[in-house]
């Protein structure tokens, strides 16, 4: 009995024992069709004519010689350490010409020495954080911990602040003279009772830092019933509304260049900006309202009003306008790390 019929036996002893037969034939390391193409309409195994094949050599086909030759200069030492792509351009420059980068890659693989070269530590996938999408308020919180520097060299204060992705309002902040987990989780308790949401609690999203994967902190969100988010390691953008509130902060005018004099300073400081920051700053990713206007609701209201406006005047000079009113729509959903096809989407949209 050849091998094919042996497999072909085994997998109809599968299938007539109830297994699924794609289950049975990738228990085999086959695919259906190959099985299927095996066996004639009278029930009859194909042989395997590979063997009996006749081998065609190419005209362009590398001998042996120039195989032996390729490996030979990328065992070189000073070419050991260095891809195809860096080995090809100097030896061009040398004069020497012994095939394409292509063949070097492929001649390599064959000879199981395409592996990665250098000190430098290979390229791995690393998967993508889990997306998001707020629909309305205090569905996804953001936040993150930044310093505030002293008028004291080497002294500084910590910031805790969580805001809400949906509408950018600050919802809760504090200042601290140290990081701790246990400080975060008072901080993320207030917040639930201040937006009154302890009974719907929305995601909380981070980076990987000590105080946001703390013991303590994530106990007290599984008993909330609060699910955990996090960036990857060393990548802002997975965590870009925190990163751009804090630019925002320190980029403010009334930011002391100079540091503050006292931990009662900045939180007198951070008070005033928290009002001026919700209650009177255009926010440009959210149409250019209020944060604490989105947050409650009321920024179609403004927005229309813009549009009318908008329409007024052009009605009373449409020959300055060429083309629609700018666009007053209040923003839709916002994504935490949307995907390809949302970002298509909400660029789409935006459009």
């Amino acid at each position: 009995m050849n091998e094919r019929t042996r497999l072909l036996r085994a997998f109809d002893d599968a299938v007539a024992s109830g297994a699924a037969r794609y289950k049975a034939a990738n228990m085999m390391g086959l695919s259906q069709r190959t099985l299927k193409r095996w066996r004639h309409a009278n029930g009859k195994v194909t042989m395997d004519q590979r063997p009996q094949a006749e081998r065609i050599v190419q005209p362009h086909q590398l001998t042996q010689a120039e195989e032996k030759a390729m490996l030979s200069v990328c065992c070189q030492p000073e070419y050991r350490s260095l891809p195809p792509s860096q080995i090809v351009p100097r030896l061009a420059d040398q004069g020497r010409y012994l095939a394409s980068e292509s063949s070097f890659y492929r001649v390599l693989k064959k000879y199981r020495q395409l592996s990665h070269r250098g000190r430098t530590a290979p390229a791995r996938n690393v998967a993508k954080p889990t997306s998001f999408t707020a629909s309305g308020p205090n569905q996804i919180w953001s936040w993150d911990i930044s310093y505030c520097p002293s008028t004291v060299r080497g002294e500084h204060w910590y910031l805790y602040l969580i805001l809400d992705v949906y509408s950018r309002k600050i919802v809760a902040w504090e200042m601290y003279d140290n990081e701790s987990g246990d400080l975060a989780k008072q901080l993320v308790e207030r917040a639930l009772l201040r937006e009154r949401c302890w009974h719907t609690p929305p995601v909380l999203h981070s980076d990987n830092g000590a105080p946001m994967t703390s013991y303590t902190l994530r106990a007290r969100l599984a008993e909330l019933g609060m699910l955990m988010s996090h960036s990857r390691p060393r990548v802002s953008n997975d965590n870009p509304y925190s990163e751009a509130l804090f630019r925002t902060v320190k980029y403010c005018p009334a930011w002391p260049t100079k540091g503050f004099t006292s931990l009662d300073a900045v939180r007198k400081w951070m008070l005033s900006f928290e009002h001026a920051y919700n209650e009177q700053h255009l926010h440009s990713g959210i149409n250019f309202v209020t944060p604490a206007d989105r947050h409650r609701g009321v920024d179609t209201r403004r927005l229309a009003r813009r549009k009318a406006v908008y329409e007024r005047a052009k009605r009373l000079n449409p020959r300055r306008w060429s083309g629609n009113i700018r666009c007053w729509e209040a923003t839709g959903a916002v994504s935490l790390n949307p995907g390809k096809q949302q970002e298509t989407e909400r660029n789409k949209w935006a459009a």
